[in-house]
């Protein structure tokens, strides 16, 4: 999942990154509000983890203004304001979720699951199908109760096309989820992933639908 994150304090920042990223989520760092505004409207991130004490205009902002243009992406909100009339404020603004400084990163990282799995069709951290179960929160894949070795990006790509199960992702779709900006992407990048994730499968648990995408059945 690609993850937009809004954040002036370098020091949280980097620490909340690095605990994104190795939970493996594509993340976009910004730290002003027109930025945030502008990764919204994109289309290309699924999560904005939104700081409110940003220099040039008040979190809540741009929460409103989002809402306003109907962007409807999910907004969890960090903030330093710990008083039950801001938390009220922050919901009622349009976010989603609200997680007052200071916090755990473990905290944060069960917030963002539970928000990833209403965007999908994931009930639980744990996903099985068929013969293969992958635990979100462990970042352990098996097959028939057997450890699967998964890369980073296989993993994300197998995380993606799970939680999604019955829905085509398009190339384009799977490279949204996997990469943040910035990061080099090249035209054969999801194949080359998909090629490796597939050895270490099943036969056919993985369907490719000819010029649309790929699924899980």
């Amino acid at each position: 999942m690609h993850i937009a994150f809004i954040e002036d304090e370098p020091e949280l920042a980097n620490a909340i990154i690095a605990s994104l990223t190795r939970s493996h989520y594509a993340v976009s760092h910004f730290t002003t509000g027109k930025d945030a505004l502008l990764a919204a409207k994109s289309g290309d991130v699924a999560l904005m983890i939104l700081d409110l004490g940003l220099p040039d205009m008040d979190g809540i902002d741009v929460l409103r203004v989002m809402r306003k243009d109907k962007v409807k992406i999910p907004v969890l909100v960090l903030t330093a304001r710990d008083q039950l009339e801001d938390k009220v404020r922050g919901l009622d603004a349009g976010a989603d979720d609200y997680l007052a400084k200071p916090f755990s990163l473990d905290e944060l990282l069960a917030r963002v699951r539970v928000i990833e799995r209403r965007l999908g069709n994931a009930s639980s951290s744990v996903i099985t199908h068929k013969s293969i179960t992958l635990d979100v929160s462990s970042h352990r894949v098996q097959c028939d109760n057997q450890d699967i070795d998964l890369g980073r990006k296989q993993f994300m790509l197998l995380r993606a096309l799970l939680e999604r199960q019955g829905n085509v992702l398009s190339k384009s779709q799977l490279e949204s989820m996997m990469y943040a900006w910035g990061d080099e992407v090249t035209s054969n990048t999801i194949e080359v992933h998909m090629h490796n994730l597939r050895k270490k499968l099943p036969d056919n648990f993985i369907s490719t639908i000819r010029g649309v995408g790929y699924t899980i059945r």
